[in-house]
């Protein structure tokens, strides 16, 4: 955990922005892989990990905005329990480490919430995104679980995304420190990749790593030589020669804040000319998309920009046509990049997503377009100091997407379709980067790892 003044001051600063009520934070429990005592690892809800930092199963969190009080509901261990996981902390001693001076039992959440309904007073509580949560909340509220989502507290989730989007010191810390996982974890992917070898092999070794590095995946890990299927969870393939390996992976640190990098490796150690172009042209966004990012600049319009870095290259081959901003505008070069080119990063790998992604990307300022490509950007709104970016722009060739498009001649102005034929079986390629949005400007977190082509040609398939 961080400090207890951390916990104290989130919370104080989340009482200032909610005006009456009860705020709700239910924890998470352990969710059963084929048995009840066989479990999935644990993983704490975000939200109770900002607010109470403690990273254990059967609790929640409750904020009386009205009474000014803050409690911990949860169980102590009975013997049995420590029979099995050893000696176990106190609830008040957990509750102490945080700041929090009242303890009940679980039970005593009910009678809690009970009252407080039956006063009419509000009950906070953020999108729940788990079954066993979504049941728990409509038994607190005696509602139906299908009402429990529609009732969440607009009010609260507002104020937790102004308060996260913001990175403390010890939190950019935390995710820096972390980051030396990620660049062994991608590195090593690189020097893997060589004929003969699965993307099961890779993705076992990063898995490792990250588990070495102290925590699990951040998001199940994506290595595969068919980069064009945007999230591709298949590991079955054998690399051969002239493969491109894309592998967007990342990883949680020890207090679960997550990385996200994805780097794109020749098999055969060396790039053909066609795929150095294509290459070149990607890491040409990413590095142009990373000088634009400041604060009071929308990342929606770092968005664009990326995109028309990757038109205008896609022009000089003569996969693209006309004037590039017009394609960019008509969303034309979206056949090649149908993705947003990043999104918040933290405790979530998409930050706060399960607030609801248009909530924390956009406001009232940017509203979020309906354009195919630009709909998928998940951050759009104003860039501000603390904020921890991901910067992943990417072209790739989709066969199906490409046979729907020229079978409607759309956008026949701006794509050249006679030449796509022969890039059908490319693949694709994608370069992301983890960034903090600073005062002035920004910066790579961590190591950046190696991205140029050089710099891929010198590791790629060296073995480790």
């Amino acid at each position: 955990m961080f400090s207890k003044e951390t916990y104290i001051n989130r919370r104080k600063n989340l009482k200032n922005k909610i005006n009456s009520g009860i705020v709700l934070i239910p924890g998470n429990n352990d969710s059963p892989m084929n048995y009840k005592s066989n479990t999935y690892h644990f993983r704490q809800d975000s939200t109770f990990l900002y607010f109470f930092g403690i990273d254990l199963q059967g609790l929640a969190g409750v904020i009386d905005i009205d009474n000014d009080e803050e409690i911990l509901f949860g169980d102590d261990y009975t013997i049995d329990d420590i029979i099995w996981m050893g000696p176990q902390t106190s609830l008040k001693e957990k509750a102490s480490a945080i700041g929090v001076n009242q303890t009940k039992p679980f039970a005593k959440l009910s009678e809690m919430i009970s009252a407080a309904v039956s006063q009419n007073r509000k009950i906070h509580f953020t999108p729940p995104y788990r079954g066993e949560n979504i049941m728990l909340l409509a038994d607190l509220l005696n509602i139906h679980h299908r009402e429990v989502e529609k009732q969440f507290s607009l009010e609260l989730t507002k104020a937790c995304i102004d308060l996260r989007s913001i990175k403390e010191p010890c939190e950019i810390e935390e995710m820096e420190r972390h980051m030396h996982t990620a660049w062994k974890m991608h590195t090593t992917a690189m020097k893997m990749a060589r004929p003969g070898i699965s993307e099961q092999e890779i993705t076992g070794a990063i898995e490792g790593i990250s588990m070495s590095g102290g925590g699990m995946v951040s998001f199940p890990v994506i290595c595969s030589v068919r980069g064009e299927t945007l999230h591709n969870h298949y590991h079955g393939n054998t690399l051969k020669e002239g493969d491109l390996l894309l592998v967007d992976a990342g990883s949680e640190s020890p207090l679960h804040y997550a990385t996200d990098h994805t780097r794109t490796t020749p098999v055969s150690g060396k790039f053909s000319e066609v795929q150095k172009s294509v290459y070149q042209i990607v890491l040409d966004a990413n590095n142009q998309a990373r000088e634009a990012i400041r604060p009071g600049t929308l990342y929606r319009d770092v968005h664009l920009l990326a995109c028309k870095v990757i038109a205008s290259g896609l022009k000089d081959l003569g996969l693209m046509k006309g004037d590039v901003d017009k394609a960019v505008e008509a969303g034309a070069h979206a056949l090649f990049m149908p993705h947003g080119l990043g999104h918040m990063i933290g405790l979530d790998v998409h930050d706060m997503e399960d607030y609801n992604d248009t909530l924390v990307g956009y406001d009232e300022e940017v509203q979020r377009s309906s354009q195919f490509g630009l709909a998928a950007l998940r951050l759009g709104r104003c860039l501000k100091p603390g904020f921890t970016i991901t910067n992943e722009p990417g072209i790739y060739f989709i066969p199906a997407l490409i046979d729907a498009w020229k079978a409607e001649s759309k956008f026949a102005e701006f794509i050249n379709y006679d030449q796509l034929e022969a890039f059908k079986g490319f693949g694709g390629i994608r370069l992301e980067d983890d960034i903090l949005v600073t005062e002035n400007g920004c910066r790579i977190l961590g190591e950046r790892i190696p991205i140029t082509i050089e710099e891929l040609e010198r590791i790629a398939g060296k073995g480790i």
